[in-house]
């Protein structure tokens, strides 16, 4: 049974940072594409980050770009976001998704998701 749980959510001010972290079992880990999504209410799940299997290739919605960074320890199964310089639209609740397939920047292309964590930057 898969299973990714994601964790380090919470209440920020704008400006500053949170680090996400998702837990993975029962995959194969280490040959898995790893993204995260975020969602607001109403609204489609968004792109955010994805890294593929070995870390070597990392992708990021423009949103993200210079602000987000995308990592994973396949040694502990576990994908990270660090985001900084949070701004009140990145509220939302992130998700963590998983493929066995290659890294790709849309939902439909993730097999696992997790349950989410809900981020909220004040302003």
């Amino acid at each position: 049974q898969v299973q990714l749980v994601e964790s380090g959510g919470g209440l920020v001010q704008a400006g500053g940072s949170l680090r996400l972290s998702c837990a993975a079992s029962g995959l194969p880990f280490s040959r898995s594409a790893m993204a995260w999504f975020q969602k607001v209410p109403g609204k489609e799940r968004k792109f955010v980050a994805a890294i593929s299997w070995n870390g070597a290739t990392t992708y990021y919605a423009d949103s993200a770009k210079g602000r987000f960074t995308i990592s994973r320890d396949n040694a502990k199964n576990t994908v990270y976001l660090q985001m900084n310089s949070l701004k009140p639209e990145d509220t939302a609740v992130f998700y963590c998704a998983a493929s066995v397939r290659t890294a790709t920047t849309t939902a439909a292309g993730y097999d696992y998701w997790g349950q989410g964590t809900q981020v909220t930057v004040s302003s």
